[in-house]
Protein backbone atom coordinates (compact mmCIF):
# COMPACT_ATOMS: atom_id res chain seq x y z
CA UNK A 1 0.00 0.00 0.00
CA UNK A 2 3.02 2.33 0.53
CA UNK A 3 4.56 1.66 -2.53
CA UNK A 4 1.11 2.48 -3.94
CA UNK A 5 1.04 5.59 -2.49
CA UNK A 6 4.36 7.09 -3.08
CA UNK A 7 3.55 6.52 -6.91
CA UNK A 8 0.55 8.07 -6.73
CA UNK A 9 1.69 10.94 -4.84
CA UNK A 10 4.67 11.22 -7.64
CA UNK A 11 2.76 11.32 -10.66
CA UNK A 12 0.28 14.12 -8.84
CA UNK A 13 3.35 15.98 -8.12
CA UNK A 14 5.12 16.08 -11.50
CA UNK A 15 1.74 15.91 -13.37
CA UNK A 16 -1.46 17.33 -12.67
CA UNK A 17 -0.15 19.46 -9.06
CA UNK A 18 2.58 21.25 -11.41
CA UNK A 19 0.07 22.10 -13.92
CA UNK A 20 -3.12 23.15 -11.88
CA UNK A 21 -0.37 25.56 -9.70
CA UNK A 22 0.97 27.02 -13.00
CA UNK A 23 -2.42 28.16 -14.07
CA UNK A 24 -2.97 30.01 -11.01
CA UNK A 25 -2.98 34.01 -10.80
CA UNK A 26 -1.61 34.41 -7.22
CA UNK A 27 2.00 33.60 -7.71
CA UNK A 28 1.91 36.78 -9.08
CA UNK A 29 1.44 38.34 -5.87
CA UNK A 30 4.12 36.49 -4.06
CA UNK A 31 6.51 35.56 -6.43
CA UNK A 32 9.38 34.33 -3.41
CA UNK A 33 6.89 32.31 -1.68
CA UNK A 34 5.36 30.78 -5.12
CA UNK A 35 9.64 29.54 -5.80
CA UNK A 36 9.61 28.14 -2.84
CA UNK A 37 6.32 26.25 -3.18
CA UNK A 38 7.81 25.10 -6.46
CA UNK A 39 10.96 23.78 -5.20
CA UNK A 40 8.92 21.86 -2.85
CA UNK A 41 6.85 20.13 -4.68
CA UNK A 42 10.18 19.16 -7.09
CA UNK A 43 11.65 17.90 -3.78
CA UNK A 44 9.22 16.16 -2.64
CA UNK A 45 8.19 14.05 -5.83
CA UNK A 46 11.71 13.09 -5.86
CA UNK A 47 11.38 11.81 -2.92
CA UNK A 48 7.61 10.21 -3.66
CA UNK A 49 9.21 8.23 -6.36
CA UNK A 50 12.53 7.22 -4.57
CA UNK A 51 10.20 6.21 -1.89
CA UNK A 52 8.09 4.45 -4.48
CA UNK A 53 10.77 1.87 -5.43
CA UNK A 54 12.26 1.21 -1.93
CA UNK A 55 9.37 0.44 -0.32
CA UNK A 56 9.17 -2.19 -3.39
CA UNK A 57 12.00 -3.54 -3.18
CA UNK A 58 12.05 -3.22 0.56
CA UNK A 59 9.90 -6.66 -0.24
CA UNK A 60 13.08 -8.74 -0.65
CA UNK A 61 14.23 -8.96 2.97
CA UNK A 62 10.36 -10.66 3.49
CA UNK A 63 10.92 -13.10 6.52
CA UNK A 64 11.88 -16.63 5.86
CA UNK A 65 10.84 -19.76 7.04
CA UNK A 66 12.85 -18.71 10.65
CA UNK A 67 11.03 -15.65 10.64
CA UNK A 68 14.42 -13.22 9.92
CA UNK A 69 14.61 -11.05 6.87
CA UNK A 70 15.84 -12.54 3.78
CA UNK A 71 19.85 -12.05 3.58
CA UNK A 72 20.75 -13.94 0.52
CA UNK A 73 19.48 -14.38 -3.18
CA UNK A 74 18.33 -18.01 -2.87
CA UNK A 75 16.76 -17.76 0.05
CA UNK A 76 14.46 -14.99 -1.02
CA UNK A 77 14.02 -16.53 -4.63
CA UNK A 78 12.77 -19.67 -1.90
CA UNK A 79 10.82 -17.01 -0.15
CA UNK A 80 8.86 -14.79 -2.97
CA UNK A 81 9.58 -16.76 -6.14
CA UNK A 82 11.15 -15.92 -9.36
CA UNK A 83 8.56 -13.99 -10.83
CA UNK A 84 8.03 -11.68 -7.76
CA UNK A 85 11.54 -11.66 -7.26
CA UNK A 86 12.07 -10.72 -10.25
CA UNK A 87 10.00 -7.80 -10.36
CA UNK A 88 11.00 -6.00 -7.05
CA UNK A 89 14.40 -6.31 -8.31
CA UNK A 90 13.50 -4.23 -11.71
CA UNK A 91 11.64 -1.76 -9.58
CA UNK A 92 15.33 -1.25 -7.24
CA UNK A 93 17.24 -0.94 -10.56
CA UNK A 94 14.66 1.27 -11.91
CA UNK A 95 14.81 3.35 -8.95
CA UNK A 96 18.52 3.52 -9.00
CA UNK A 97 18.72 4.31 -12.54
CA UNK A 98 16.47 7.20 -11.50
CA UNK A 99 18.57 8.80 -9.35
CA UNK A 100 22.03 8.08 -11.20
CA UNK A 101 19.63 9.52 -13.86
CA UNK A 102 18.99 12.83 -11.57
CA UNK A 103 22.71 13.30 -10.29
CA UNK A 104 24.34 12.99 -14.24
CA UNK A 105 21.41 15.57 -15.63
CA UNK A 106 22.37 17.97 -12.66
CA UNK A 107 26.24 17.70 -13.38
CA UNK A 108 25.45 17.69 -17.27
CA UNK A 109 23.06 21.14 -17.17
CA UNK A 110 25.71 22.54 -14.57
CA UNK A 111 29.00 21.84 -16.98
CA UNK A 112 27.02 23.12 -20.35
CA UNK A 113 25.81 26.24 -18.73
CA UNK A 114 28.96 27.15 -16.99
CA UNK A 115 30.90 26.25 -19.99
CA UNK A 116 28.56 27.97 -22.33
CA UNK A 117 28.51 31.13 -20.10
CA UNK A 118 32.04 31.39 -19.85
CA UNK A 119 32.69 31.27 -23.77
CA UNK A 120 29.30 34.08 -23.91
CA UNK A 121 31.45 36.12 -20.98
CA UNK A 122 34.49 35.22 -23.14
CA UNK A 123 33.16 37.10 -26.45
CA UNK A 124 31.85 39.88 -24.35
CA UNK A 125 34.75 41.12 -23.00
CA UNK A 126 36.38 41.18 -26.14
CA UNK A 127 33.12 42.88 -27.95
CA UNK A 128 32.06 44.91 -25.17
CA UNK A 129 33.06 48.06 -23.95
CA UNK A 130 32.95 49.24 -20.14
CA UNK A 131 31.76 52.08 -19.54
CA UNK A 132 32.06 54.67 -16.57
CA UNK A 133 34.38 52.20 -14.98
CA UNK A 134 31.80 50.50 -13.83
CA UNK A 135 33.03 46.72 -13.05
CA UNK A 136 31.04 43.89 -14.89
CA UNK A 137 29.15 46.43 -17.02
CA UNK A 138 29.72 45.75 -20.85
CA UNK A 139 28.29 48.26 -23.24
CA UNK A 140 28.23 46.45 -27.27
CA UNK A 141 28.05 47.89 -30.18
CA UNK A 142 24.86 47.02 -31.77
CA UNK A 143 21.85 49.09 -32.38
CA UNK A 144 18.97 46.70 -31.15
CA UNK A 145 18.31 47.34 -27.61
CA UNK A 146 19.54 44.66 -25.26
CA UNK A 147 19.58 44.12 -21.75
CA UNK A 148 20.42 40.69 -20.34
CA UNK A 149 23.33 39.46 -17.40
CA UNK A 150 25.52 36.08 -17.47
CA UNK A 151 25.96 34.90 -14.16
CA UNK A 152 28.50 33.18 -11.85
CA UNK A 153 31.76 34.24 -10.31
CA UNK A 154 33.11 36.34 -12.92
CA UNK A 155 29.38 38.35 -14.07
CA UNK A 156 28.74 40.27 -16.47
CA UNK A 157 25.16 43.19 -16.96
CA UNK A 158 25.51 43.33 -20.83
CA UNK A 159 24.24 46.38 -22.57
CA UNK A 160 23.54 48.04 -26.13
CA UNK A 161 24.22 51.24 -27.23
CA UNK A 162 20.83 50.54 -28.92
CA UNK A 163 19.57 50.11 -24.64
CA UNK A 164 21.63 53.62 -23.84
CA UNK A 165 19.88 55.38 -27.13
CA UNK A 166 16.16 54.08 -26.09
CA UNK A 167 16.43 54.21 -22.34
CA UNK A 168 16.61 57.37 -19.83
CA UNK A 169 18.35 57.55 -16.60
CA UNK A 170 15.93 56.22 -14.29
CA UNK A 171 15.05 53.82 -16.88
CA UNK A 172 18.68 52.76 -17.11
CA UNK A 173 18.42 52.78 -13.48
CA UNK A 174 15.32 50.04 -13.51
CA UNK A 175 17.49 47.73 -16.00
CA UNK A 176 20.81 47.30 -14.53
CA UNK A 177 18.85 47.10 -11.28
CA UNK A 178 16.81 44.11 -12.35
CA UNK A 179 19.83 42.33 -13.79
CA UNK A 180 21.91 42.98 -10.85
CA UNK A 181 19.10 41.47 -8.44
CA UNK A 182 19.66 38.39 -10.89
CA UNK A 183 23.72 38.30 -10.09
CA UNK A 184 22.93 39.09 -6.27
CA UNK A 185 20.05 36.43 -5.57
CA UNK A 186 21.69 33.98 -7.90
CA UNK A 187 18.42 32.94 -9.68
CA UNK A 188 20.26 31.21 -12.28
CA UNK A 189 20.99 28.25 -9.59
CA UNK A 190 16.93 28.23 -8.83
CA UNK A 191 16.67 27.27 -12.60
CA UNK A 192 19.45 25.36 -12.85
CA UNK A 193 17.95 22.87 -10.41
CA UNK A 194 14.72 22.89 -12.72
CA UNK A 195 16.32 21.92 -15.31
CA UNK A 196 17.89 19.31 -13.98
CA UNK A 197 14.63 17.74 -12.23
CA UNK A 198 12.92 18.44 -15.96
CA UNK A 199 15.48 16.57 -17.54
CA UNK A 200 16.04 13.37 -15.14
CA UNK A 201 12.35 12.59 -15.42
CA UNK A 202 11.30 11.00 -18.65
CA UNK A 203 9.17 12.88 -21.45
CA UNK A 204 6.15 11.04 -20.69
CA UNK A 205 5.53 11.86 -16.92
CA UNK A 206 7.20 15.35 -16.57
CA UNK A 207 6.09 18.54 -17.07
CA UNK A 208 7.30 22.04 -18.74
CA UNK A 209 5.16 23.42 -16.58
CA UNK A 210 7.53 24.01 -13.14
CA UNK A 211 10.09 25.57 -15.02
CA UNK A 212 7.95 27.69 -17.56
CA UNK A 213 6.73 28.80 -13.85
CA UNK A 214 9.80 29.42 -12.30
CA UNK A 215 11.87 31.26 -15.20
CA UNK A 216 8.68 33.70 -14.96
CA UNK A 217 8.49 33.95 -10.94
CA UNK A 218 12.61 35.13 -10.64
CA UNK A 219 11.70 37.74 -13.45
CA UNK A 220 9.22 38.83 -10.98
CA UNK A 221 11.44 39.06 -8.07
CA UNK A 222 14.07 40.73 -10.06
CA UNK A 223 11.14 43.44 -11.46
CA UNK A 224 10.44 43.46 -8.19
CA UNK A 225 14.19 45.09 -6.63
CA UNK A 226 13.99 47.55 -9.69
CA UNK A 227 10.78 48.81 -8.63
CA UNK A 228 12.10 49.62 -5.38
CA UNK A 229 14.97 51.64 -7.21
CA UNK A 230 13.38 53.24 -10.10
CA UNK A 231 9.42 52.52 -9.53
CA UNK A 232 6.80 50.82 -11.65
CA UNK A 233 6.61 53.41 -14.47
CA UNK A 234 10.40 53.76 -15.69
CA UNK A 235 10.75 49.54 -15.08
CA UNK A 236 7.80 49.44 -17.87
CA UNK A 237 8.83 51.45 -20.26
CA UNK A 238 12.19 49.62 -20.28
CA UNK A 239 10.72 46.31 -20.07
CA UNK A 240 9.13 47.50 -23.23
CA UNK A 241 11.95 48.78 -25.46
CA UNK A 242 14.10 45.59 -24.51
CA UNK A 243 11.17 42.82 -25.05
CA UNK A 244 12.11 42.08 -28.72
CA UNK A 245 15.73 41.30 -27.79
CA UNK A 246 16.90 37.83 -28.39
CA UNK A 247 18.86 36.48 -24.93
CA UNK A 248 21.64 33.91 -25.51
CA UNK A 249 21.00 30.71 -24.17
CA UNK A 250 22.45 30.16 -20.77
CA UNK A 251 21.61 34.21 -19.76
CA UNK A 252 18.95 36.09 -18.05
CA UNK A 253 17.10 38.87 -19.99
CA UNK A 254 15.18 41.79 -18.96
CA UNK A 255 12.64 41.42 -22.03
CA UNK A 256 11.34 38.85 -23.54
CA UNK A 257 8.12 36.39 -23.76
CA UNK A 258 6.85 36.96 -20.97
CA UNK A 259 7.15 41.08 -21.05
CA UNK A 260 3.05 41.67 -21.42
CA UNK A 261 2.74 39.78 -18.30
CA UNK A 262 5.08 41.19 -16.12
CA UNK A 263 4.01 45.29 -16.92
CA UNK A 264 0.47 44.56 -16.84
CA UNK A 265 1.19 42.92 -13.32
CA UNK A 266 3.33 46.44 -12.56
CA UNK A 267 -0.27 48.05 -12.35
CA UNK A 268 -1.83 45.57 -10.71
CA UNK A 269 -2.22 45.08 -6.94
CA UNK A 270 0.48 44.68 -4.87
CA UNK A 271 2.29 41.62 -3.41
CA UNK A 272 0.73 39.82 -0.95
CA UNK A 273 1.86 38.75 2.62
CA UNK A 274 -1.48 36.70 3.71
CA UNK A 275 -0.38 34.61 0.08
CA UNK A 276 3.24 34.69 0.84
CA UNK A 277 2.22 33.09 4.44
CA UNK A 278 0.33 30.52 2.75
CA UNK A 279 2.35 29.03 0.33
CA UNK A 280 5.03 28.70 2.71
CA UNK A 281 2.91 26.68 5.26
CA UNK A 282 1.92 24.41 2.05
CA UNK A 283 5.92 24.27 1.11
CA UNK A 284 6.03 22.95 4.19
CA UNK A 285 3.42 20.71 4.49
CA UNK A 286 4.38 19.31 0.83
CA UNK A 287 7.84 18.68 2.00
CA UNK A 288 7.24 17.27 5.60
CA UNK A 289 4.46 14.89 4.61
CA UNK A 290 6.34 12.86 2.19
CA UNK A 291 9.15 13.01 4.49
CA UNK A 292 7.54 11.63 7.18
CA UNK A 293 5.87 8.94 5.71
CA UNK A 294 9.38 7.45 4.04
CA UNK A 295 10.70 7.77 7.64
CA UNK A 296 8.10 6.30 9.71
CA UNK A 297 7.59 2.94 8.26
CA UNK A 298 12.00 2.60 7.86
CA UNK A 299 12.02 3.79 11.86
CA UNK A 300 8.72 0.84 12.54
CA UNK A 301 10.93 -1.86 10.77
CA UNK A 302 13.96 -1.30 12.43
CA UNK A 303 12.11 -1.57 15.69
CA UNK A 304 10.53 -4.58 15.01
CA UNK A 305 13.66 -6.40 13.67
CA UNK A 306 15.57 -5.13 16.55
CA UNK A 307 12.99 -5.76 19.14
CA UNK A 308 12.36 -9.73 17.58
Amino acid sequence: MSALAFTFLALMLVGPVPALLARASWPMRAPRAAIVLWQSIAVAAVLSAFSAGLAIASRLFVPGADGRPTATITSEIAALGWPLWLAYVLVFAVTLFIGARLLVAGVQVAVATRRRRAHHRMVVDLLGECRHGVSGLRVLDVAEPLAYCLPGVRSRVVLSEGTLAALNQSELAAILSHERAHLRARHDLVLEAFIAVHTAFPRFVRSGSALNAVRLLVELLADDAAVRTAGPTALARALVACASARTPKGALAAGGPTTVIRVRRLCGRPNSVWLSLAAYTTAAAVLVVPTVAVAMPWLTELHRLFLS
